[in-house]
């Protein structure tokens, strides 16, 4: 076995060679993905590294050490091969390979590593459990596929990083270990062994860091920066993630949807190959919950909502008229050709999926059909009366084969269950194409300032406190917070929101207000924020920004489902990482020297 390391460069990567380099002395380094044994006829290897495969033959005419050293190789050996790029011929190519038209004829190897045998095989599609490729993370990234996606995230930071240069945005870093703020996420926070008994928070976001760098005139600010949030992970969330943070004085809202949109078409240009057409379509956050019961809309199908909860009154369908005696709300959508489309048992499926307590849950599901011979069938149709029939017909512009599928209730629960049910319906009657890319982009526009917590006790900031009422809103901070929209906007991409941002409060007197509105005291507002009313006094600018989640984006362009496959070494659904064991365990001397006591210090004062 020869020494190929430290005394031959390595020439080219094993995606590289096309039938041009044919002749040339090549030097390659990487893993082996498969072998072929074919007797004495030779043996092939498939040799892998991040940019392709190359296939690599070794005979014993070749170099008969080469063939003896190859013969030992097992999956993942971690190689060096050197020889002749030769041509396979036009029988032979294999155009399923970039590379397929050459091989490697190798004269010398060198077995850079062995590898024992792997808990699973290192291909696109593998029946391993997820926890099991989340504790081998490093073998599960070696996957062809799967290194496209961080290649792709590569490609997509360095157009964010050459777009905003070119605007003239500075690049700054903000701080990871800050004071705790209310108003936000749940933060996680970190003791300060030089200052017993108190605690830094991992930054939830730059926020106020970023508005302070306005208030000192860097004019232009933006970040690729790392976030964490103390929430419960999901498919698209995780506890720690990567954010584009954007911040602009002098700024109104136009401004700052002029520059994000031409951020976001020169990474579709630079990363897609696509022209997006600007501006993007736009809708206020009032016609997206009518339209679609979500302030994420997923726009690349229709199948809206048509709120008919006034046509209900009277209507002599029982069910119906207490809703809309109540004041709950009454959403239909229309099915164009869903009398055939959607049999009885799709029906009763549909009914049990807006019952689940994650998707509403509402109390059922009413539906009718208006068949090809002009006549409905379904229960309430048969129920109400022929006038109010009709006119809920015309409303949502029934047509003949068309059915209508009804939801009645309270209208948080019946706007959830509505964007739950017509996402279904996208899925269940082919509406959305998995294989083409449809970009389906919208602004959200004049959310609500507030919320209702879901406590129910309190008002809540919709975005977060710094958000700038709208100008004509003001009056009502204090008494009718729910009446106030804020200067804030969402984009949202085929139904996820990848960035949300406002216009932010930049004099000190109005930020108060806001507070107030929130329930927090003056002198609470001093305590949490007042290196921040502090700054207001010295001339700040007006400003706004807006935050993009990176990870989201990616996993949109990547098209897969989980954010988990977009992050190197992301963690479960539990926050937990099964490869290093984090959270784990620390020692009681740990505990000590930040001056905490343990649990089980905790519990041996308690007597337990």
């Amino acid at each position: 076995m020869s020494e190929i390391f430290g005394k031959h460069e390595r020439t080219c990567s094993c995606g590289s060679l096309r039938s041009s380099n044919v002749g040339e002395d090549v030097v390659l380094m990487g893993w082996v993905h498969n072998i072929r044994d074919l007797g004495r006829a030779g043996l092939f290897v498939l040799l892998r590294d991040r940019e392709g495969i190359t296939q690599v033959l070794f005979q014993k005419e070749l170099g008969e050490e080469a063939f003896t050293t190859a013969s030992g190789l097992a999956s993942e050996y971690c190689i060096a091969v050197r020889g002749e790029v030769v041509s396979r011929g036009e029988k032979n190519t294999n155009d399923e390979m970039a590379t397929g038209a050459v091989e490697v004829h190798c004269r010398e190897i060198e077995v850079l590593s062995e590898s024992a045998t792997p808990p699973f095989a290192i291909k696109a599609h593998t029946e391993a459990k997820e926890e099991l490729r989340l504790k081998y993370r490093y073998l599960d990234l070696r996957k062809p596929d799967f290194l496209k996606n961080f290649l792709k995230r590569s490609s997509v930071s360095r157009s964010v990083r050459d777009y905003m240069a070119g605007r003239g945005f500075l690049e700054v870093e903000t701080p990871f270990l800050v004071k705790y703020t209310p108003g936000g996420s749940r933060n996680f926070i970190v003791p300060a062994r030089l200052r017993p008994g108190r605690f830094y928070a991992l930054a939830e976001s730059p926020q106020i860091f970023k508005q302070l760098l306005m208030i000192a005139g860097f004019d232009k600010y933006f970040q690729i920066v790392r976030c964490f949030r103390d929430e419960d992970p999901r498919q698209d969330r995780q506890v720690e993630f990567t954010q584009i943070d954007i911040e602009m004085s002098f700024a109104l809202e136009e401004d700052i949807y002029r520059e994000f949109e031409g951020l976001v078409a020169q990474v579709w240009r630079d990363v897609e190959g696509v022209e997006l057409s600007l501006p993007l379509p736009r809708i206020t956050y009032d016609e997206a919950m009518e339209r679609y019961g979500s302030d994420k809309p997923d726009l690349r199908f229709d199948l809206h909502h048509n709120v008919i909860t006034e046509l209900c009154k009277g209507c002599g369908f029982r069910v119906f008229e207490k809703c809309a005696e109540v004041g709950e709300l009454i959403k239909a959508i229309r099915v164009p050709a869903g009398a055939e489309r959607l049999s009885r048992k799709n029906l009763d499926e549909l009914t049990k999926f807006v019952q689940r307590e994650e998707v509403g849950p509402v109390g059922g599901l009413a539906w009718g059909k208006l068949n090809k011979d002009g006549k409905w069938s379904g229960a309430f149709t048969k129920a109400m009366k022929d006038e109010a029939l009709a006119e809920i017909s015309r409303f949502c512009e029934v047509e003949a084969g068309d059915a209508l599928l009804v939801l009645a209730g309270p209208a948080r629960k019946v706007n959830k269950a509505g964007d739950a049910l017509r996402r279904r319906l996208a899925v269940d009657l082919g509406l959305i194409s998995q294989s083409d890319k449809d970009w389906a982009f919208c602004w959200i526009t004049e959310f609500p300032l507030f919320e209702w917590s879901e406590e129910g006790e309190t008002w809540v900031s919709s975005h977060h406190p710094f958000t700038m009422p709208r100008d004509e809103d003001m009056k009502y901070l204090q008494s009718d917070p729910g009446r106030v929209k804020a200067r804030a906007y969402d984009l949202v991409l085929n139904g996820s929101e990848i960035a949300g941002g406002s216009l932010r409060i930049h004099r000190p007197e109005l930020q108060r207000e806001v507070l107030r509105a929130l329930g927090i005291s003056d002198e609470e507002a001093n305590e949490k924020f007042g290196f921040l009313m502090e700054a207001f006094r010295y001339g700040a600018p007006p400003h706004g920004g807006i935050a993009a989640g990176l990870d989201r984006i990616i996993m949109i362009l990547c098209s897969t489902d989980s954010i988990r496959d977009v992050i190197p070494f992301p963690k479960t659904i539990t926050g937990v990482d099964l490869m290093t064991g984090a959270p784990g365990e620390v020692s009681k001397e740990q505990m000590a020297e930040v001056k905490i006591k343990s649990i089980a210090e905790n519990d041996d004062a308690k007597g337990t």
